[in-house]
C-alpha cells in the first residue's frame, strides 16, 4: 500500500507544478482549475492510503523479493458467465438515449436498468420463495 501512496503523492507534486506552469503559460483558468482540482485528488488518495498504510502494515506489494505466493489467494468470487453487466450497458444505454430522443425511452431505460441490477444482485441466491 505504501508503493501506491508515494505513486499518488509524486502524482500530486507532478500535478501541482504542472499546474503552476500551465497557469504562467497560458493564463487561462478552467484548464488550471482541472489540473489543481485533480493534483487535490491525487493528494486526497495518496493521504488515505498512505494514512491507512501506517494502520495495516507491510504488504507483499511493498516488499521487492516478495514471492506471488505471499499474497492472500482469497480475492472473492467472480463469476465467470454473467449476463448481468451486458444487460446493465445496455439499459444505461437505452436510458441515455431517451434524453436525446424521447422520455418515454428514458423512463424505460431506468426500469430495464432497475431489472439489471436486480438480477445482478441476485444471480446466485437460491432462496425459497415460496416460504
Amino acid at each position: 500500500m505504501k508503493t501506491g501512496g508515494l505513486l499518488f503523492a509524486f502524482g500530486t507534486a507532478f500535478y501541482a507544478l504542472v499546474t503552476v506552469v500551465y497557469w504562467f503559460m497560458s493564463h487561462e483558468p478552467i484548464g488550471t482549475t482541472a489540473l489543481a482540482l485533480t493534483g487535490g485528488l491525487a493528494f486526497l488518495i495518496g493521504f488515505y492510503v498512505l494514512f491507512t498504510a501506517r494502520r495495516v502494515g507491510a504488504l507483499p506489494e511493498d516488499n521487492e523479493f516478495a514471492e506471488i505466493s505471499d499474497a492472500d489467494t482469497t480475492y472473492g468470487f467472480f463469476s465467470p458467465h454473467s449476463w448481468a453487466p451486458f444487460a446493465i450497458g445496455l439499459s444505461t444505454f437505452i436510458f441515455v438515449l431517451g434524453f436525446v430522443f424521447a422520455s418515454w425511452l428514458a423512463v424505460l431505460g431506468v426500469m430495464a436498468l432497475l431489472g439489471s441490477v436486480f438480477g445482478l444482485l441476485f444471480e446466485y441466491f437460491r432462496g425459497n420463495f415460496a416460504q
